[in-house]
């Protein structure tokens, strides 16, 4: 019987273990690798690791784990997990399954982007989701906001920090109110609303948006709005209340409404998704794993 279980390998379930490791919790981490930020080309926001590749991130992250003997790292996909008393079972693509006190959910989420034909070409590269991680590299230049629902406003008050040079695109949707529309206006943010026909670059740069009524405009990146899912259902299946964001509701030390569901991590939707965010909301969990293991075992 394991200690915990932690599924996810990312920034948080990276950092939680860790935490369950120095602790000498019997731990498993999960991971598949197939990260939200896969397509990311660096990281920002991170002292020490500021511009740093994830994968590069990541790989660190496991080797540093290493130390700790009662940490061990699985390239398997979790399919199910189950409660039975107060204790969990999890099942893996492998056909195994492996017994637990505690699970920690750091399973991230998923961006659904707008259907925008040549959007997968330059989302990582030229076009990002959050100017907190990327707004630096993109300041002072030509932009567009790329949005069909209702946060267009706010990413774009956010974008005006690092550039002043902006339109709005949304793309045939009527999303704006009056207000908000006559708010940008004042501040010379040109909304265009007519449909996109598609964007058009080179090795992943952004250089024009083509409208279907033939129109075209230079850019040189931008921002869109992505909706965001819960990577998988876990959360839900075990009767975790989610928040009116669709994150998974937690305490300050990742408890979820289920006895010994933990979260952390992007899938909380607590924070700006950035890496230290999620390691710092990890390294959370696990210390609520640990104070109540203590506690119960005491």
């Amino acid at each position: 019987m394991l200690d915990c279980i932690v599924i996810g390998g990312g920034p948080a379930g990276l950092n939680a273990s860790l935490v369950l490791g120095r602790a000498r919790m019997k731990t498993i981490v999960f991971d598949d690798d197939k990260p939200r930020n896969s397509v990311t080309q660096e990281s920002h926001g991170f002292i020490t690791r500021d511009g740093i590749k994830p994968s590069q991130f990541k790989q660190i992250g496991k080797e540093e784990l290493k130390k700790y003997p009662d940490v061990s790292f699985k390239s398997q996909r979790v399919t199910d997990i189950k409660k039975v008393n107060k204790h969990f079972t999890i099942f893996t693509d492998q056909n195994e399954s492996y017994q637990a006190k505690k699970i920690i959910l750091s399973t991230g989420l998923i961006d659904i982007l707008p259907d925008i034909a040549g959007l997968h070409h330059f989302y990582g590269k030229s076009i990002f989701s959050c100017p907190f991680c990327d707004g630096w590299e993109l300041k002072d230049r030509a932009l567009a906001v790329l949005a069909e629902n209702d946060h267009t406003f706010h990413l774009t008050k956010l974008l005006f920090n690092w550039s002043r040079n902006i339109i709005v695109c949304t793309n045939g949707k009527k999303i704006l109110t009056n207000e908000q529309l006559d708010t940008l206006n004042n501040k010379n943010i040109k909304v265009i609303a007519h449909e996109i026909d598609r964007l058009q670059g080179d090795n992943g740069q952004l250089q024009k948006i083509i409208f279907k009524n033939g129109e075209e405009i230079d850019r040189e990146g931008g921002f869109v709005t992505a909706e965001l899912q819960q990577a998988v259902p876990f959360a839900e299946s075990l009767g975790c209340i989610l928040n009116k964001m669709g994150g998974v509701e937690t305490d300050a030390l990742g408890r979820t409404n289920i006895e010994g569901v933990y979260a952390s991590g992007d899938n909380t939707l607590l924070t700006p998704p950035q890496l230290i965010n999620a390691a710092s909301q990890g390294s959370k969990a696990a210390s609520g794993v640990i104070a109540d293991l203590i506690n119960e075992g005491f």
